[in-house]
């Protein structure tokens, strides 16, 4: 059986100011493509859809005119499942209408604990459950255990409860939203909490064959090699500019299959990964092992798709800058200048607009802080908003705050971002 894992498109998302929705129907095309050229049995989207939970317009209408065509047009079903940017109602609006067609949506938590699509090939069953984003508040509101407090205890909940509906002997994917432990992050991920209790471990998915994620934005596998993050659809970070933003295409094996039945390059996609003789593709085949109790052999394939504008970090002196700008074919590229003057700059982000339209951001390591043992920009702006609160609270007032003052902000925090989602 074969899916393509994808996850985290963020539609109308803002970069720096710039609407990225042409960028991301422009990448979407691609993705049309490749389901057409693939013929997948099922697209699997790993949540985080949209940016926010009331998204724009031409957001609304970017998803409706790609799934549209994915499901009705090729006749591919399609398994998706909310992340923690979407509004889970509104993503879920006709659910039970549209999965008739062949659209299945996981939107708010399902009583069960998970939305079960069944699926056959010619090696029998496969269920494919989603469990969509939430926050434990909202598993022991739904499953009615005051006892559900972390991620972790709530994920674990969500998954006994999803498994219960697996026969034995039957191969199952899981189509979720989480913070795996020990993964790598990016900048341009919203926290899951705050306080370091939104991680969930690895092992919670032993029994399934293969754990499409979303979430993070790396392409990567999560503690094994069949529990994998996607990626993001596109770069929505300037840290992010040497990650390979991909798809993976996810080929099952048979029950308790040791060959895998696709046969892969057997590298994992690094640098400079050939393009696929029959389609033009880009990509690499990971040869990925089976989780402990899994029954199947999993085969990925990375596919990377070309963005409208890349993503680049461009180095040097204003002076240089400018003058390398006319012999840049790429220089309407969404860039940040990282500036290396000592002195003085003036009007230095107007000046560099003329010569690189997309110039975005500027960076000045000079300031950065001169102690070399001082927190930077970048990692003051890697901390989350409760530790910058407790540091001005202790500067303010000579003293630190108290774990059940610290309780209470996080709470607070928490219930303020379950609003700003909403908003």
């Amino acid at each position: 059986m074969r899916f393509i894992h994808t996850a985290d498109w963020h539609l109308g998302r803002l970069f720096h100011t710039v609407h990225l929705t042409d960028d991301q129907a422009y990448v979407l095309e691609q993705f049309v493509d490749l389901v057409a050229d693939v013929r997948p049995d099922a697209v699997l989207i790993a949540g985080d859809v949209y940016d926010r939970g009331v998204p724009p317009t031409e957001a609304v209408e970017l998803l409706n005119h790609v799934l549209e065509r994915i499901v009705c047009g090729l006749g591919v079903p399609v398994v998706l499942i909310a992340g923690n940017h979407d509004s889970p109602q509104r993503l879920a609006f006709g659910a039970d209408l549209l999965s008739r067609g062949g659209l299945h949506v996981a939107g708010p938590l399902p009583p069960q604990g998970a939305l079960t699509v069944p699926f056959t090939d010619d090696d029998g069953p496969v269920l494919v459950q989603g469990i969509p984003y939430a926050d434990p508040v909202d598993v022991r509101a739904a499953l009615g255990d005051a006892a559900l407090q972390t991620h972790e205890q709530a994920m674990q909940a969500l998954v006994e409860r999803a498994r219960a509906a697996v026969p034995p002997n039957t191969r199952s994917v899981l189509v979720g939203h989480a913070f795996v432990a020990g993964a790598q992050v990016s900048d341009s991920e919203r926290q899951l909490t705050v306080g370091g209790a939104g991680t969930v471990p690895a092992s919670l998915f032993d029994d399934y064959d293969y754990v499409a994620l979303g979430h993070l934005h790396r392409p990567q596998s999560a503690g094994a090699g069949a529990v994998r993050y996607a990626g993001s659809l596109l770069t929505y970070s300037f840290n992010e500019v040497t990650q390979r933003k991909s798809v993976s295409i996810v080929e099952l094996g048979a029950p308790g299959s040791a060959q895998l039945r696709r046969a892969g390059v057997g590298v994992a996609a690094a640098a400079g990964a050939a393009p696929d003789a029959a389609s033009g593709r880009t990509g690499a085949a990971v040869a990925a092992p089976p989780c402990a109790g899994a029954q199947a052999r999993v085969s990925v394939e990375q596919v990377e798709l070309r963005p409208r504008r890349r993503v680049r970090v461009v180095e040097g002196t204003l002076h240089e800058l400018l003058e390398r700008a006319p012999a840049d074919a790429a220089r309407d590229d969404y860039l940040c200048a990282r500036l290396t003057d000592s002195g003085a700059l003036l009007n230095a982000m107007a000046r560099l607009q003329k010569a690189y339209p997309n110039c975005l951001h500027l960076e000045l390591p000079r300031l950065a802080g001169a102690d070399p043992g001082a927190p930077g920009l970048s990692d003051l702006a890697a901390r989350s908003e409760s530790e910058h609160f407790a540091d001005f609270f202790e500067l303010v007032t000579d003293q630190r705050l108290s774990p059940a003052e610290r309780s209470t902000l996080d709470a607070v925090i928490d219930r303020l971002g379950r609003e700003r989602r909403e908003t």
